[in-house]
């Protein structure tokens, strides 16, 4: 009973240790950067180029939905139709394409790497990596952590623009704003470190999504099963902490 209870608290902080270390590793294998150049551009292919349709997608109706609600809200004649811009953009540019994009992504990358990680775990892939003397760390988790550095503050340009127009069409679809309001509002608010917050948000994002991605296939056990648990818990472990980070990074950096 007493060792039960005893591995429930030092668990985490294992597993904190063992991430740690990974990554620790991850970052001196970045003297390697020669020998899996290649698969640095693969996997950005993989994680970016490949994300783009449904990150687009979510993204359009994610700002198509928030311009009609914002309209919805605005039911006062008092309220110029210019604020509708006003608070979807600042809206999409400092949450919505950011976190969107990382719950898409911790579901179909982070999801993906744990199981490619997991099933050479428990192939013996890895291990035949490593008695081969290729470091499996710099060869497999390097490149995929770097990508998703790399490729997600695209994705979220991209996500920014997808939703802005999407407010935009909705809005002067329904007749709720015309277009030109609705830009006017976003300019007349526009804050310049609006975006830049997005972009660290989106390289944080990246980071945590890849990573934890990462250390949950490479540790996995327990054969076919052992990858079903991995996949899964890459992909929640990582929207909750991409909801931890959200609440870091808008607690710090927007209080400055």
């Amino acid at each position: 009973m007493v060792g039960q209870l005893a591995d429930r608290i030092f668990d985490p902080l294992r597993s904190l240790g063992r991430f740690t270390l990974l990554i620790g590793r991850a970052f001196r294998s970045l003297s390697e950067f020669r020998l899996f150049r290649k698969n640095i551009f693969e996997q950005m292919v993989r994680i970016g180029i490949e994300s783009i349709p449904i990150v687009a997608l979510a993204a359009l109706f994610s700002g198509a939905v928030t311009t009609v609600q914002t309209a919805y809200q605005l039911v006062s004649p008092l309220i110029p139709r210019s604020i509708i811009g006003a608070v979807v953009v600042p809206s999409v540019i400092l949450e919505l394409a950011a976190v969107i994009t990382g719950f898409l992504l911790a579901g179909r990358v982070g999801a993906r790497i744990a199981a490619e990680l997991g099933t050479m775990r428990v192939t013996e892939q890895i291990d035949a990596l490593e008695a081969m003397g290729l470091n499996s760390v710099g060869y497999l988790i390097v490149p995929r952590v770097v990508a998703g550095v790399a490729m997600f503050p695209v994705l979220y340009v991209a996500a920014c623009f997808v939703a802005i127009g999407g407010g935009i069409a909705i809005g002067h679809a329904t007749g709720a704003v015309p277009a030109g309001e609705f830009i006017s509002g976003a300019r007349e608010y526009f804050k310049p470190f609006d975006p830049i917050f997005g972009l660290i948000k989106s390289l944080v994002f990246g980071f945590v999504i890849t990573s934890i991605s990462c250390y949950k296939g490479y540790y996995t056990r327990g054969g076919a099963e052992g990858v079903g648990r991995s996949t899964t818990e890459a992909a929640v472990t990582s929207c909750v902490y991409i909801l931890l980070a959200d609440l870091v990074l808008a607690a710090t950096l927007l209080n400055l």
